[in-house]
């Protein structure tokens, strides 16, 4: 393993300091993002950048990609990064060679950030130099989304605007899984609605914003093919045996979900459950009646995003199938 082997996924053994406790030597496995000054840089698949001094190095060899066997469905990078983005579409872009970058008055760092799927066109510096004046315009924080973990993913990019002094702000992972087994979820979704019209009702369990004003609301409803699903709180319910009190003030609902179909993908954002109704199985209604809508309009495939963090969610997302495909980091220039 040489410096020219910068860009390759690599793993490599390194000998711990003297006196260090525990075992003589540390194996990392990741992207060989830079080997400069005496120094390699290692960019781990969840995009920890690991320093390694060369005089410390015991081996290193090249490894394949990614793993030869993925649970879920067969996808690149590539195209899942675009079927992403469409789900979560700014109220206004504009490109810079291969990259787009997003607006949409703050609402997500999803549609307030660079997504740079490939070339800017032009150096590094003077393209980060572009996107700070542009979002500086618009009075917003200059992101850049960049992705780890997968073959195509960006490493190098986010290794290099580390250097550049941007901070990483939370992380998270976009995971894949078949369509069909969260459709045949054995669940009672009696009280699940779905509908294609973004109602007022949906917006007050939704916990991103304060007040949804119209850059929320054309974020939510861009995409594809849109659904949400609403399941109302027992005092709202007309089918429940007491129904809603005469005059009362509307309750937000138990629990909401988004759906977006896009071709043979269907991606699950915003499934939010209501705290005092939790462990219901109301999060998993709300997605088995989602998923049944995306199969009708012949999706196969699923994915979902979720921070890394989010224990309760990631426990359900793994006993429905789905697995991790890979991470995305938003970069944010200081």
């Amino acid at each position: 393993m040489t410096p020219a082997d910068v860009g390759k996924r690599v793993s490599v053994r390194a000998a711990v300091p003297s006196g260090a406790p525990g075992s003589k030597f540390t194996d990392t496995v990741g992207v060989l993002t830079s080997w400069t000054g005496g120094v390699l840089l290692i960019t781990r698949r969840t995009g920890e950048i690991v320093r390694i001094p060369e005089t410390s190095l015991v081996a290193g060899k090249e490894v394949p990609a990614e793993p030869a066997r993925r649970r879920g469905p067969s996808a690149g990078f590539a195209e899942l990064a675009r079927v992403t983005a469409r789900a979560w579409q700014p109220v206004e872009s504009e490109r810079l060679g291969d990259w787009e970058l997003r607006a949409a008055g703050g609402f997500t760092r999803r549609a307030n950030s660079v997504l740079p799927l490939g070339d800017p066109g032009m150096p590094l510096d003077e393209a980060l130099s572009r996107v700070r004046g542009w979002y500086a315009e618009r009075g917003l924080p200059a992101y850049v989304q960049v992705a780890t973990g997968a073959a195509g993913t960006q490493e190098e990019l986010g290794a290099a605007l580390a250097g550049r002094g941007w901070r990483r702000e939370v992380s998270a992972e976009v995971w894949t899984g078949g369509l069909a087994p969260v459709a045949d979820l054995a669940v009672d979704d009696a009280r699940v609605r779905v509908e294609r019209a973004l109602g007022d009702t949906w917006t007050r369990r939704y916990q991103r914003f304060s007040e949804p004003g119209p850059q929320v609301r054309a974020v939510l409803t861009a995409g594809p093919s849109v659904s949400f699903a609403t399941v109302p709180a027992p005092s709202q319910d007309p089918d429940a045996a007491a129904g809603p009190a005469p005059g009362a003030p509307e309750e937000a609902p138990a629990a909401i979900g988004r759906c977006v179909v896009d071709g043979r993908w269907a991606g699950f954002m915003a499934v939010e459950v209501d705290p005092a109704h939790r462990r219901q199985g109301l999060a998993t209604a709300v997605m088995a009646a989602l998923a049944r809508r995306a199969l009708d309009e012949g999706a196969s495939a699923a994915w979902l995003q979720v921070e890394s963090d989010n224990a309760p969610a990631r426990e359900l997302y793994t006993r429905m199938g789905f697995a991790v495909h890979h991470h995305y980091h938003h970069f944010r220039a200081v």
